[in-house]
């Protein structure tokens, strides 16, 4: 059967909620072929003589299982012998059926059932988790771990992984998988993991980065980015890595990202793609920006993955070496509010009913573009029912707001849906995330959450921000200073350039299409030059020259003027 027939037969993505849920992403033929072929090339047959043991704990059509073999046919001098689990059992089958046509010498043990489960049954849970060291090992393990996000996961099984294998944060289902693995592979045995590349850079996946280093030799990593191998919108990872080696090596780490740049070379496909390093061309018009380096962790095991080059290093340095102080030293780094029942709090016809007294006006990402916020017709509004009282935020008391009393009680069945609200012992009527009132009437700089290209604007109006957002106000008292010249010199350095290669270089975590992940954890870390200095002083009056001249035709100079003066300011070329 071809892949194409295959492909055909998948009933994967005929109900997309329950491919969610599932975590079903079968593998492409390129990518096992990639997979198989770097875990052969490494591969050792054991010492003592007895047989290859394969094990694939998320077999799917067997895809991955079918390459490894064709592979390992060419090189094996002895018997292998294939086990794998799947609780999908129409793709048992049908992977059952593909071994059996191709490999009829190879013994094969497929489990309907979790891999998880049988690790779990296996060995002793709890403090002691996989302590037994007398249940089989594997000598080689492929997988490509169901893929399940924690919102899809639920919070009780994620819960329960998280306590049974060791994790912390938001518990992603591969996680789990990534830390079985970890158990079952033999010292000397070689795995090759798909996974999403979302671990390397997120906070949640601290915990796997930290286990990867401890009960792994990881021998390379491939960030795959934006390369579209998969149907589902899944941004894949390929790790190689050996069981519970003590060798301490540089970790090859290669990343491809698509870009917009000419193609200084050209590949069959992105796989091919891998072995270059620069621009790469493949048929179909994309292009590629391959980069080949070492793995750095930077803050230790649970650091965010970077590909270290010697070019990325020195101007890292470079800008480190002028580093006035960074985005999160001179004020909190906060998301914006989250009401978990928006069509309820907020809405953009509020002028159509009897209008609450504790509305007020709401920043979200449909205004945002760079340094002042887009003119709208139909601004939205929020219900804000928080307030702040001794420097105490508390929700406010309903019974002095009889509009907005009457507005919220006609939407009480609604917002007692969220039980999580009544449970943390909040009242009924409350946001889930209202954050700081005190703070909204502060001049502040905002930025969206997902973007292309960098929208930081500063925000004068004292309006909520959304959830969708970012913001930032000046905690900071510098002689000589004020709180808005330093939000102008935050604003410019967001904006530019220089910030998107700071971003690219340091953090790496893009999305589709080229877009950058604008949270907390990244924006807190962004380096500000000094605003004292001459230069300093001259980027606040370009910056604000910017804000006041963003409608006109001269705007597009002086933003280009004040980028290059943010490149100045950190001892760099533009």
């Amino acid at each position: 059967m071809s892949s194409a027939d295959r492909q055909s037969e998948r009933p994967r993505y005929a109900d997309v909620a329950a491919s969610k849920a599932h975590g079903t992403t079968y593998t492409p033929k390129a990518l096992a072929d990639f997979v198989a072929q770097e875990v052969t090339r490494r591969a050792a047959s054991p010492t003592d003589g007895r047989q290859i043991r394969v094990l694939d704990p998320a077999v799917g059509d067997g895809e991955l299982l079918v390459s490894l073999l064709d592979h390992l046919d060419q090189l094996a001098s002895r018997a292998i012998t294939v086990h794998g689990f799947e609780t999908d059992y129409r793709a048992l089958l049908l992977a059952r059926e593909r071994l059996a046509a191709q490999f009829p010498a190879v013994p094969v043990r497929f489990e309907h059932g979790s891999f998880l489960s049988s690790v779990l049954d296996r060995f002793d849970c709890g403090e002691g988790l996989f302590t037994t060291t007398d249940a089989l090992q594997y000598d080689i393990v492929v997988a490509n771990p169901p893929y399940v996000r924690t919102q899809v996961l639920g919070a009780t099984q994620a819960q329960t992984l998280a306590s049974q294998f060791g994790l912390s944060g938001r518990v992603d289902l591969y996680h789990a998988f990534v830390l079985g693995i970890s158990r079952v592979l033999d010292d000397n045995g070689l795995a090759g993991i798909i996974v999403s590349n979302r671990f390397m850079s997120t906070k949640s996946g601290a915990s796997v980065r930290a286990a990867l280093a401890e009960r792994f030799d990881v021998l390379h990593a491939w960030d795959l980015g934006d390369t579209k191998l998969f149907q589902a919108a899944v941004l894949p990872a390929v790790l190689l890595v050996q069981g519970r080696s003590k060798t301490k090596r540089n970790t090859p780490f290669t990343s491809i990202y698509e870009t917009r740049r000419e193609p200084t070379t050209t590949a069959a496909d992105p796989i091919e793609a891998l072995t270059r390093t620069g621009v790469v061309a493949v048929p179909d018009g994309r292009r590629f920006l391959v980069r080949q380096g070492t793995l750095d962790t930077g803050d230790g095991s649970t650091g965010v993955w970077r590909v270290a080059t010697k070019t990325a290093d020195a101007w890292l340095a470079k800008v480190e070496h002028h580093r006035w102080c960074s985005f999160g030293d001179v004020g909190r780094v906060r998301v914006g509010v989250k009401t978990c029942a928006d069509r309820v709090f907020v809405r953009n016809d509020w002028h159509t009913i009897d209008r609450p007294e504790l509305l007020r006006p709401l920043t979200t990402h449909h205004v945002a573009q760079q340094y002042r916020a887009l003119p709208t017709s139909r601004p939205r509004e929020i219900l804000y029912p928080h307030e702040t009282v001794q420097g105490r935020r508390r929700a406010v008391d309903l019974t002095q707001y009889p509009v907005s009393y009457a507005y919220l009680e006609g939407h009480r069945s609604i917002l007692e849906q969220r039980v999580y609200v009544v449970k943390a012992g909040r009242a009924w009527y409350e946001l889930w995330v209202p954050q700081d009132p005190g703070a909204w009437p502060k001049p502040k700089l905002v930025f969206r959450d997902i973007a292309e290209k960098p929208a930081f604007w500063l925000d004068m109006t004292g309006s909520v921000v959304n959830g969708d957002c970012y913001w930032l106000t000046v905690d900071m008292h510098v002689d000589g200073v004020g709180p808005n010249d330093i939000l102008w010199i935050a604003a410019a350095v967001g904006n530019s350039t220089l910030m998107e290669q700071y971003y690219d270089y340091r953090f790496n975590n893009r999305l589709y299409a080229g877009r950058r992940r604008y949270a907390t954890q990244y924006v807190s870390k962004f380096p500000l030059p000094n605003p004292v200095g001459t230069l300093g002083r001259a980027i606040v009056v370009k910056a604000k020259e910017v804000f006041e001249t963003l409608l006109h035709c001269q705007a597009r100079k002086a933003a280009d003027e004040l980028d290059s003066m943010v490149w100045e300011a950190f001892g760099l070329p533009r």
